[in-house]
C-alpha cells in the first residue's frame, strides 16, 4: 500500500510537470511582439493570426466603415456602390458603420462589432496591435502609385510663412492617432525644427481632417497639419476655396487608408472580401468620383509598406496602450 501510495503520488507530480510544462510551452509558442495579450503571431508578419477553429467567427452580417476623416453621411454614399458588390461577393449582408472617431473604429473591431475597416495611415498600428486588424489592401493609381502627403496650411494672409514661424502659435491637428494629423508633423517639427509641441507651440484637436481644414479657412487655427489626400477632395467637390489657404510644408509620401479585417473571421470568408476588394469594378462608380487619384485597390505587406509610419511612432515615443 505505501508502494502504491508513493507510485501516485509520483505519477501526480509527474503529471503536474507535464501540465507546467505544457504550459509554458503554450506561451512560448506564442511569440506577439507589440501585440496585445488577446493575439499571437507566429509566422513574424506583425499581424494577429486566425485562432483556432472554433474561435473563428463567420457573420451573417458584415460591418464595414471607413476612416472618419470627413462627414461619414457623406461617405455612406460614397461606399455604396462598394458595400452592394461586398454583398454580391460574399454572399453577406454588408452595413456601413459611420464611425465618429478612430478610437470608437480600434473599439468596436476589438469588441467584436466592426469586422472589415479602412483605418487611417497613423491608426494601422494602433489597430494592429489591439483590434486585431489584418490591413491586406489600399487604393492606389492605375499605375500602382499611392500615397499622400502631409502639408501644414495657413490662411492665406497670414503672416506664418515658413514651418520656423509656428512658434508660440497654435497649431490645429486632427486625432493623436494621425498621422499627417499629429504624429508625422510633431515628430518632423521636433526633428528638423526644433519645435517641440506644448514648449514651443500649442497643439488643438479638431478630431477630423476636415475640421482642421475649415477651421484654418474660417481663421479658427493660426494653422494646421493635414492629409493633402483630404484637403484635395474637399476641393475638388468645392468645399471651400483653395485661395483662402497657402501651403507652408509638405512631407515625403506616406501610404494611405490601409483596408483590412478582424483577425477571427472565417479564413473562407476572408478570401472572399478579399475577392472583392481586389475585383471592384472603379470605372463610373461613386469611389471613382471621390478618390479622383485612384483607381483599384492593392494589396499591401503591413510589415513592409508602414515600416517607415511605425518609425514615425518610435520617434515619437508612442505606446500601443491597448484598453
Amino acid at each position: 500500500m505505501i508502494v502504491h501510495r508513493t507510485s501516485t503520488i509520483r505519477a501526480a507530480a509527474f503529471a503536474g510537470a507535464i501540465l507546467i510544462s505544457g504550459g509554458a510551452l503554450a506561451q512560448e509558442d506564442c511569440p506577439r511582439g507589440l501585440l496585445d495579450k488577446a493575439y499571437c503571431d507566429r509566422n513574424g508578419d506583425l499581424v494577429a493570426d486566425a485562432p483556432d477553429a472554433k474561435k473563428l467567427i463567420d457573420p451573417s452580417t458584415l460591418i464595414f466603415s471607413f476612416t472618419p476623416v470627413e462627414d461619414p453621411a457623406v461617405y455612406s454614399k460614397v461606399w455604396d456602390g462598394f458595400i452592394k458588390h461586398l454583398e454580391k461577393v460574399t454572399a453577406k449582408k454588408v452595413v456601413f458603420f459611420p464611425v465618429q472617431s478612430n478610437a470608437a473604429q480600434v473599439e468596436a473591431m476589438r469588441s467584436g462589432r466592426l469586422h472589415v475597416a479602412g483605418v487611417n495611415a497613423g491608426g494601422n498600428a494602433l489597430a494592429v496591435n489591439c483590434a486585431g486588424l489584418v490591413p491586406f489592401a489600399m487604393m492606389a493609381a492605375k499605375d500602382n502609385s499611392f500615397g499622400y502627403e502631409m502639408e501644414i496650411i495657413v490662411s492665406a494672409d497670414s503672416q506664418i510663412k515658413k514651418p520656423e514661424d509656428l512658434k508660440g502659435r497654435k497649431l490645429g491637428f486632427s486625432d493623436a492617432t494621425s498621422n499627417s494629423g499629429y504624429k508625422a508633423p510633431s515628430a518632423i517639427l521636433k526633428a528638423d525644427f526644433n519645435l517641440e509641441a506644448k514648449r514651443d507651440y500649442e497643439p488643438q484637436f479638431s478630431g477630423k481632417h476636415d475640421n482642421t481644414i475649415l477651421g484654418v479657412v474660417n481663421k479658427d487655427y493660426e494653422a494646421g497639419a493635414v492629409a493633402n489626400s483630404v484637403l484635395n477632395r474637399m476641393i475638388d467637390r468645392k468645399v471651400f476655396d483653395p485661395a483662402k489657404i497657402r501651403s507652408i510644408y509638405k512631407s515625403q509620401t506616406f501610404p494611405t487608408t490601409g483596408y483590412g479585417y478582424a483577425y477571427n473571421l472565417d479564413p473562407a470568408l476572408v478570401e472572399k472580401i478579399k475577392q472583392a476588394f481586389f475585383s471592384f469594378p472603379w470605372e463610373g462608380s461613386a469611389l471613382a468620383n471621390e478618390f479622383k487619384k485612384e483607381g483599384k485597390f492593392v494589396p499591401i505587406d503591413y510589415k513592409k509598406d508602414w515600416a517607415v509610419l511605425r518609425k514615425i511612432d518610435e520617434a515619437s515615443g508612442v505606446k500601443y496602450t491597448c484598453k
